[in-house]
C-alpha cells in the first residue's frame, strides 16, 4: 500500500513517540540502579573484544555467551551509566542485473545507496537479577520506524553441591533471538546485509517467518557452565498491536495456536584458547492464516541441529566455524483449502555453514554457504517457474574494524566496521537458469554490498 512521504514521516513520528512512551518507564527502572549500557561494554567495564569476535557484534565469545545467559546483568559495579545506545548501517547495493521493479518507492532498480537501518537501544542491567535488550529501528529504504528485537530477562544463579546452576526467564518477540550461540537464524552470518537486495522466497517458519510478530516466554537453565536447556511458547500479536508498533497489520502472518512450542538443548565448553558447542532444537507451530478462526490451521514442525567452534588462541589469530541444519515438515491444510498450496503436505530443508578468520581483532574474512531444498508446489511457490523452493549460494565478506580492541581510540564509545560483501547464487527460487519463466537466471541476483556499520 503506497503512501506519500509526508504521511510516512508523520507515521514514523507517532511511532517514535509511542516507543518513547513504552520505554521511558523502563528507562526509569534502569536509572534507579544506575547500572545500564549503550553497548554493554560500558556496563561491564570490558573492551568490546571481551564479548565479540573482532571487537564488533554480534558474534559472541565465551564471555559474551555467559553474559547473555546471565541476563545482561554482569557489571563492573560502577554507577551513573546511561542505558542507551545507537547503531547505523548503510551501504551501496549493486546486483549483476537490475531488478525488474524497484524494491521500494524510495529506491531504484539498481545501485542503491541506502541507510539500511538506524536503531536506538535500551539495553543493560535493571537490577542484580533483571536485564534487557530493546531495539527500535528506522529503515531508510521505506522510511519506516518500528519496534525491532526485544529480549527482557530475569535470572538467578545458585550453587548446588559445588555446581553453578543458572535459571532464567526470557520474554522476547522473535523465535530464536534469545539463543546464546551464533548458529540459529536471528544471529547467524551474514550478520549484516542489504535491505534492498533480492533474496530467495522460501525459508522455514523458524527462519524469520514470525520475527517481531509474536510474544514468547521461555525458561532456561545453564548447568555447570556446560549444559543448556530451554523450553518456551509463543503467542501472536494482534493486527492492532502490529500497527501500534510500526510493523503494520499488512504483515500479520496469522494467529498462532496454543500448541506452539520451542525447545532447545546444547552442550558448551569454554577451553579458554578455544570453545565449542553442539546442540539441537525444535519449533512446533499451528498457524491460522485468517486469524479469525474461520479456517483450518497450517502446521509446521521444525527440527534442527547446530554446532560452532572458535579458536581464540592469544586473540591475534581467531578462527570460527558455524553450522546449522533445519528440517521442516509442513501440514498446509489451511493453505491448501484456500488454494494457496497444491498439497497439504510439504517439506523444506535449510543448511547454513560459515567459516571466518580474524587477524589482530581488526581484519576479518568470512565465507558462508547456504542451501534451501524442498518439495515442489506450484501454488505455494508461485514465483518459481517449476514450483520449486530450491535456492543455494555463497556469501564472501571482508571487513575492517579499526576500534573495539584493548586500548582502541574511543573505546568503548566508538565502534566502526567497514566491509565488502558478495553474494553469489548457484540456484534461485528453483532453478539455475530462467527460474521465473521470464528469462532471469540465478546469477542475475548476485549482489555486491559495500557497507559502513557503526554503533555508539
Amino acid at each position: 500500500m503506497s503512501h506519500t512521504s509526508h504521511s510516512r514521516g508523520r507515521g514514523a513520528g507517532v511511532r517514535l513517540r509511542l516507543l518513547a512512551a513504552l520505554t521511558l518507564p523502563l528507562l526509569a527502572a534502569f536509572a534507579r540502579d544506575a547500572l545500564a549500557v549503550p553497548s554493554f561494554a560500558r556496563q561491564t567495564g570490558q573492551d568490546c573484544v571481551a564479548c565479540h569476535v573482532g571487537g564488533f557484534g554480534p558474534q559472541l565469545t565465551p564471555y559474551g555467551v555467559k553474559f547473555k545467559l546471565g541476563g545482561f546483568t554482569d557489571s563492573d559495579g560502577k554507577d551513573n551509566k546511561i542505558p542507551l545506545s545507537a547503531m547505523a548501517v548503510g551501504g551501496l547495493t549493486h546486483t549483476a542485473k537490475a531488478q525488474e521493479e524497484a524494491p521500494t518507492d524510495r529506491t531504484g532498480t539498481n545501485n542503491n545507496l541506502v541507510l539500511d537501518q538506524a536503531s536506538i537501544f535500551l539495553a543493560g542491567r535493571a537490577s542484580e537479577y533483571i536485564g534487557a535488550f530493546m531495539q527500535g529501528t528506522y529503515t531508510g529504504a521505506d522510511n519506516k520506524f518500528a519496534m525491532d528485537n526485544a529480549d527482557a530477562r530475569a535470572v538467578r544463579t545458585l550453587e548446588l553441591d559445588g555446581t553453578d546452576l543458572t535459571f532464567g526467564l526470557s520474554l522476547h518477540n522473535t523465535p530464536g533471538m534469545q539463543d546464546p550461540f551464533n548458529t540459529l537464524p536471528v544471529w547467524r552470518f551474514p550478520y549484516v546485509g542489504s535491505s534492498v537486495a533480492p533474496g530467495p522466497a522460501a525459508a522455514p517458519i523458524f527462519d524469520g517467518g514470525l520475527e517481531q510478530h509474536v510474544t514468547g516466554l521461555s525458561a532456561y537453565t545453564f548447568a555447570d557452565e556446560h549444559f543448556y536447556a530451554e523450553l518456551g511458547s509463543y503467542r501472536s500479536l494482534s493486527p492492532a498491536a502490529l500497527d501500534s508498533l510500526g510493523l503494520g497489520r499488512d504483515s500479520y502472518p496469522g494467529k498462532l495456536g496454543s500448541s506452539t512450542s520451542y525447545w532447545r538443548v546444547a552442550f558448551f565448553d569454554d577451553l579458554k584458547k578455544s570453545a565449542f558447542s553442539l546442540g539441537a532444537f525444535g519449533f512446533n507451530a499451528a498457524l491460522d492464516p485468517s486469524g479469525d478462526g474461520s479456517s483450518n490451521s497450517d502446521h509446521y514442525r521444525d527440527l534442527g541441529l547446530d554446532a560452532h567452534y572458535q579458536f581464540l588462541g592469544t586473540r591475534e589469530h581467531i578462527g570460527t566455524l558455524n553450522a546449522s541444519y533445519i528440517r521442516e515438515h509442513q501440514g498446509l491444510d489451511a493453505s491448501a483449502a484456500a488454494g494457496n498450496a497444491d498439497s497439504a503436505n510439504g517439506r523444506l530443508n535449510e543448511l547454513n555453514l560459515n567459516a571466518s578468520y580474524t587477524y589482530d581483532q581488526t581484519w576479518g574474512l568470512t565465507l558462508g554457504r547456504f542451501m534451501i531444498q524442498g518439495s515442489r508446489d506450484a501454488a505455494l511457490y508461485a514465483d518459481s517457474a517449476n514450483g520449486s523452493p530450491d535456492s543455494a549460494g555463497w556469501v564472501l565478506q571482508t571487513d575492517w574494524t579499526p576500534w573495539g580492541k584493548e586500548g582502541s581510540w574511543g573505546s568503548p564509545w566508538a565502534n566502526l566496521r567497514v566491509g565488502l560483501q558478495y553474494t553469489a547464487y548457484d540456484r534461485f527460487d528453483g532453478a539455475r537458469h530462467n527460474y521465473d519463466g521470464a528469462g532471469h537466471d540465478a546469477s542475475d541476483n548476485n549482489t555486491i554490498y559495500a557497507f559502513i556499520w557503526t554503533s555508539f
